[in-house]
């Protein structure tokens, strides 16, 4: 597969692929080809949904609960498994995806209702399950800030995942959950290398600033991971011992690592990405994804989906205990608890409204 579409500044992808659930899509003018060109413009909608909390029963996945202040991604990683959910807006999963946004704007009070509800059972809420919450317009809107606030006055505990220096902002309430055992966050890190991070992933912060919050967040005594991922065979998998290196250094007391998971549009973006910006690795690349998918680039299999098949899988399994161990930090988190949680009591109406 080769490319005809020109890289587009500070976005991951460069077209719109058809959405599979529609039978008309639009894409944009071939003929565009100016690198320099203005990216598309970043839009924001409002998302009307009237609850927020979701739940999973997955095996794959380490929490049952999450939040999602947002949906869509402006950091625009070309390799990113949610893309496809912007299909079941209407959008597609390439270009749409992260400059079309919908904006939960009533999240904090949505969350507040739900965790005041004797039905809520406290666990642990990650935020943020699909789109990551500290995405560029968050320093604008503050949702997930306000949606921690409501969880710091709940003492509900708290996992945040994120590719964004700007969860630093929000350290004095993680700090203040920390404190009854209620939070802890994890920097992914797909690579070290700044330039290939800027094409991958155009607006995350910079594999540096995101070392930098880990060593921020646990001074301020936050359990605080690294999540290397995705590992991506053929490209990012050698990294995988010094970005755990460089994450215990910074304070890291934990890691994980996720195998690069390719679902629908995301396969054939991912491989005009490749072509695009490391044709010589494209051949090696695709044919250790397919290596470790049963000879596919997707496994949507529960149990193989996140680590893979096969002798690359196997040597990648290897590598990581081998890597913790070495940096002298654990492959499990920090055990969080549900024992402070307490449901506020409802504010007294005034005599004057």
């Amino acid at each position: 597969m080769t490319s005809d579409h020109a890289a587009i500044r500070g976005r991951g992808a460069a077209q719109n692929p058809p959405n599979r659930f529609e039978s008309l899509s639009y894409a944009r003018d071939q003929d565009r080809t100016d690198p320099e060109d203005p990216a598309p413009e970043t839009q924001f909608f409002k998302d009307p949904s009237r609850s927020l909390i979701t739940f999973n029963d997955s095996p794959d996945v380490g929490f049952e609960a999450s939040v999602n202040p947002y949906r869509g991604c402006e950091h625009g990683c070309i390799y990113c498994y949610a893309r496809p959910t912007h299909e079941y807006l209407g959008f597609s999963a390439g270009l749409d995806f992260e400059t079309k946004i919908l904006v939960k704007e009533d999240a904090p009070e949505l969350l507040r209702r739900e965790l005041s509800s004797p039905r809520w059972k406290p666990q642990v809420l990650a935020i943020s399950g699909v789109t990551d919450p500290y995405q560029p317009v968050e320093r604008r809107l503050k949702l997930t800030r306000r949606c921690l606030e409501v969880l710091a006055e709940f003492r509900n505990p708290v996992v945040i995942i994120t590719k964004n220096h700007l969860v630093t902002r929000d350290l004095d309430l993680l700090g203040e959950l920390a404190r009854t055992q209620a939070a802890a966050v994890y920097l992914s890190v797909t690579t070290l290398d700044g330039d290939l991070a800027r094409t991958m992933e155009p607006r995350t912060s910079h594999p540096s600033r995101r070392l930098a919050a880990i060593e921020a967040l646990s001074r301020a005594g936050v359990p605080t991971g690294v999540l290397v991922a995705p590992v991506i065979p053929g490209l990012t998998d050698t990294e995988l011992p010094s970005i755990i290196n460089a994450a215990a250094k910074a304070g890291a007391r934990s890691a994980g690592y996720v195998l690069l998971r390719l679902p629908h549009a995301v396969a054939p973006l991912f491989e005009a990405w490749l072509a695009k910006h490391r044709p010589e690795r494209r051949d090696k690349v695709l044919n250790r994804i397919r290596a470790i998918r049963g000879g596919r680039l997707n496994d949507p299999r529960f149990g193989s989906r996140m680590k893979g098949e096969g002798i690359f899988a196997e040597q990648i399994a290897d590598l990581f205990p081998l890597a913790c161990r070495k940096a002298g930090i654990g492959s499990e988190g920090p055990g969080l608890s549900t024992a402070a949680f307490r449901r506020p009591a409802p504010a007294q109406p005034s005599l004057f409204e």
